[in-house]
């Protein structure tokens, strides 16, 4: 059933012109649904607007940063269209937004989770943290964080990563750049608020220029990216193997690759 969506998936507080933004589904580990997809694209909107907030910091409720896609409600025809074109809003508000985005992750970061975390400006992990992008594993393809892997990596990294499927953990994720710290558990959030006070030292304009002309300065800007990439995210979506292996995941079993093929 889907979820009430007055309820708070996502949490935010504000301290001086930090925004600090929860995903608040542990008992799910924040997998992302309708709802709290909606409620974080929200967010991200309201802190832009509010012409005080200069940081976002991005972080998860209880056991888990975020363990990507809703895969129940991924089997419902009707919402699974909705939850892609809703992912794609989100790595576009995180990416775009003027705001300086710093993902606070622990856990686990897998598939969109990871995606969350790899369209934010600065990345700090957790020791222990898993980090991956299993897509083909379930049908799928990780097409939309493909479009930041691409710059954020050398590409041997990204073929493994995307290719595999395999999880990583935090120490291997530093090795390779996919982020910029890893950290005790217990120091996620003070290492995250020193980046964020860090970069607070710079001026406001310069810093959103900063980051704006890193999106500029592509052959082709990331949102273009996006919208190409997303075609390839709601095809795979839709397609029979996403169908056995989202089953399968849901079973409890090894996909059957050749089910439905003549």
């Amino acid at each position: 059933m889907p979820e009430d969506p007055s309820a708070s998936l996502v949490l935010v507080s504000t301290a001086g012109p930090v925004t600090t933004v929860s995903l608040n589904r542990p008992a799910k580990r924040n997998a992302l649904c309708v709802e709290l997809l909606s409620q974080l694209v929200a967010a991200v909107a309201a802190a832009e607007q509010d012409k005080s907030q200069r940081i976002l910091i991005l972080r998860g409720e209880g056991p888990a940063f975020c363990a990507g896609l809703d895969l129940v409600e991924a089997a419902v025809p009707e919402r699974a269209h909705r939850s892609g074109e809703l992912i794609a809003q989100c790595l576009r508000a995180l990416s775009a937004t003027p705001l300086v985005t710093i993902a606070a992750v622990h856990g686990a970061a897998i598939a969109g989770g990871a995606g969350l975390m790899t369209a934010c400006d600065i990345a700090v992990a957790a020791q222990g943290t898993q980090i991956g992008y299993p897509e083909t594993r379930r049908g799928l393809v990780a097409a939309l964080v493909m479009t930041f892997l691409r710059r954020q990596l050398r590409e041997r990294d990204a073929r493994e990563l995307l290719l595999t499927g395999d999880l990583i953990d935090s120490a291997r994720a530093l090795a390779i750049g996919l982020v910029n710290r890893e950290v005790p558990a217990g120091e996620l959030m003070t290492v995250a608020q020193a980046y964020a006070d860090t970069v607070l030292r710079g001026g406001p304009e310069a810093v959103a220029n900063t980051k704006r002309l890193f999106a500029e300065l592509w052959p082709r800007p990331v949102l273009a990216d996006l919208d190409r990439a997303q075609a390839f995210h709601l095809e795979a979506r839709q397609s029979s193997e996403a169908a056995e292996g989202i089953a399968a995941y849901r079973e409890k079993r090894p996909p059957n690759w050749l089910a439905g093929q003549g």
